[in-house]
């Protein structure tokens, strides 16, 4: 994939496993939408930022998407918990509905969100 088919996120070195994570925008189907990366069992992750529940923000402050043991992303309005590595829902009111992944790739340091053309 061509650079300019990237957009630079973040450094690799501000993601540590099950801490904090990088809010960015992304545009998805013609909408400007909040998302998200993080780091988990050493793989970087990205998800939009919408609760399967209910379509809200899950982080409870800015770049806050674990819950207090770095095991699961949960959603500070209701609860709903997912699996970092997948975005699968784990517990809670999702119901079965996850989070959106979203492609990226790590190199030279940096994480990159794949954009499509």
């Amino acid at each position: 994939m061509a650079e300019e088919d990237q957009k630079p996120i973040c450094e690799s070195s501000t993601l540590v496993d099950g801490a904090e994570g990088v809010r960015f925008n992304v545009t998805l189907r013609g909408e400007n939408v909040p998302a998200f990366v993080i780091r988990h069992d050493g793989v970087a992750r990205a998800f939009v930022n919408r609760c399967g529940h209910i379509p809200v923000e899950l982080d409870w402050m800015p770049g806050q998407f674990f819950d207090n043991e770095g095991l699961y992303l949960v959603c500070a309005t209701h609860g709903a918990l997912y699996a970092p590595d997948s975005g699968r829902c784990a517990g809670g009111p999702c119901n079965g509905q996850g989070l959106e992944p979203l492609p990226i790739e790590e190199r030279n340091r940096h994480i990159y969100l794949k954009v499509e053309r």
